[in-house]
């Protein structure tokens, strides 16, 4: 008599009450959590803006003017996938333009010299730029991706041995020349490929829109002289910095009709502030009186609240962010490849390969004061002598050792989340890849990196996150909390954002305390809600690409 039992895929009785009070549960927690952010976030922001001291015809006017047009584009696009995508493009990518512009004006113009920047070009950026674009041309060129990594490595070495001559040369072509031949050449021949490859725009169009780049820089100089406020340096920064991300996110909108309507957001912007500020001039009404204005971000600390800046600190807080971008992802995302793709299976060094991993894990949770003066003893108080190089630190508070230390404090999260994007590319796509002739190295860079991208760039930019916001590494290297000045150099003094809002948040006056340290907090996530909207852009792109 056959009888039955129990399977191992069974799961038992089910309680659909159960279910139903977890569904409930997790939905009022996300909805607290939500508000919560939101109530605190609003508060921030109405004391940075000094909303307290606006009247109501104010608010009346930009409610009217404003709020209610992008309340209802909202309405519009909420079913619309594609207008909400093209809008968020076009405003992510202005964003990114601008904060890009300023990095670029301040890193090029003022705390590395133009002749300087042309050194570094020659030897480090231009190689690193022609042997990719050769690389997009010769798929079978397996040596690029090598020689890439060896110019990384080296071309900062050979651009500091030869520092003298190549700024000499740098001197002789001025900045207008060393700016035009250094971004508006190299940023036509990224325009071209973008056009041909990325817009699917015709060979014909694609080499107009290179060559039109130039000349445009060239025939708007007339122009841009009478404008006080903007030099021809500054100009040829901008055009390149803010017109190329700009530029494809408006051919990428214009290009698909579904996104037409996506133009109405920046328009309502616009439109909508200008015709605000008509309405309340003609009113009469009260204004907001806001710590975050132009001075603010333009002037140094001082002990007066009404005058009190974050310039050097927000200059400080963008180098250090790009060198530890620069640091983690080289080294975080080639230390993954090597762990997964590389690294034996079996035998001694797979032991051992067994124990990094292990050790990366734990190192991910270590606290980031402990990175802090892990920091102080290696990129500062440790002094040996290597041949005939004597090695005595980067300084205390320099900008290189707080890049140093931000980069070992998030290296271990990146270098995670690059293996657990690389292992979930199915081992299909690879042996089909060897199947067909490819060496490990092609199938890494046309197969497992295009696919791991969105998880490596996800992980990347969490860490980033984390970084700008840190204080407790900072205090243990000795940068400064507050600083008159921005860096000079990659051995200056520095302060940060999260530095200099931490020494506000100690002053007896309310001003500080609330209205200058709210703004430094706006500040801070402006900045950094605008570098993780351009890194999630490009994850999605890449995403897309994949699926």
């Amino acid at each position: 008599m056959a009888t039955t039992s129990p399977t191992e895929t069974e799961f038992g009785e089910v309680s659909r009450i159960k279910g139903i009070v977890f569904k409930y549960i997790s939905f009022v927690a996300s909805i607290v959590g939500i508000l919560a952010l939101g109530v605190l976030l609003a508060y921030v922001f109405w004391d940075a803006l000094g909303l307290e001291s606006a009247g109501t015809g104010w608010y009346l006017a930009y409610t009217g003017t404003l709020l209610v047009p992008l309340l209802a584009f909202f309405v519009y696009a909420r079913t619309r996938p594609a207008v909400v995508a093209g809008a968020f493009e076009l405003f992510s990518m202005t964003l990114a333009g601008l904060l890009l512009t300023g990095a670029g004006v301040i890193i090029l113009s003022i705390i590395a010299s133009p002749a300087v920047w042309f050194a570094y070009f020659v030897t480090v950026v231009g190689p690193i730029v022609g042997l990719y674009v050769y690389g997009q041309y010769d798929r079978k060129a397996t040596w690029v991706g090598l020689a890439m990594l060896g110019v990384l490595l080296l071309g900062p070495i050979v651009g500091t041995l030869g520092l003298g001559p190549l700024t000499a040369i740098g001197a002789l072509l001025g900045s207008p020349g060393i700016y035009f031949l250094s971004l508006v050449v190299p940023a036509a021949a990224v325009a071209a490929y973008l056009s041909a490859e990325r817009l699917d725009f015709s060979r014909r169009r694609s080499l107009g829109i290179g060559v039109g780049l130039p000349v445009l820089a060239i025939a708007a100089v007339p122009l841009v002289d009478t404008v006080p406020a903007i030099s021809r340096s500054v100009w040829l920064i901008g055009l390149v910095l803010f017109g190329l991300p700009v530029g494809f996110a408006v051919a990428n909108t214009v290009r698909s009709r579904d996104r037409w309507p996506a133009f109405a957001f920046p328009v309502i912007l616009v439109l909508g502030f200008l015709a605000g500020e008509a309405v309340v001039t003609a009113m009469g009404a009260t204004t907001p009186s806001p710590w975050l204005d132009w001075q603010y971000v333009t002037s140094g600390p001082s002990q007066t609240a009404a005058e009190a800046g974050l310039y050097p600190a927000i200059i400080g807080s963008i180098f250090l962010i790009v060198l530890v971008s620069v640091f983690t992802f080289v080294f975080g995302v080639g230390a993954a490849i090597y762990l997964e793709e590389y690294a034996p299976g079996s035998g001694p060094l797979a032991a051992l390969t067994r124990v990094i991993k292990v050790n990366i894990s734990n190192l991910a949770g270590v606290p980031s004061v402990v990175y802090g003066l892990l920091g102080l003893g290696i990129f500062v108080n440790i002094e040996s002598q290597i041949g005939p190089f004597t090695y005595a630190g980067f300084g205390v508070g320099t900008v290189l050792t707080a890049a140093m230390t931000l980069s070992l404090l998030i290296l271990p999260i990146v270098i995670i989340s690059a293996q657990e994007a690389i292992r979930s590319v199915p081992d299909s796509l690879r042996q089909a890849s060897y199947g067909m002739g490819a060496t490990r190295w092609q199938t890494i860079r046309n197969v497992v990196l295009p696919r791991s991208l969105p998880g490596i760039l996800t992980g990347t930019i969490l860490a980033l996150g984390r970084a700008i916001g840190e204080t407790a590494p900072l205090i243990m290297i000795g940068a400064a909390t507050t600083k008159f000045s921005p860096p000079s150099g990659l051995f200056g003094k520095l302060t940060a954002m999260p530095m200099q809002i931490f020494a506000w948040a100690f002053e007896p006056s309310d001003e500080f305390r609330y209205g200058v340290v709210a703004a430094g907090v706006v500040t801070l996530l402006i900045v950094m809600l605008t570098m993780n909207s351009v890194a999630i852009l490009v994850r999605n792109k890449y995403q897309q690409e994949a699926n």
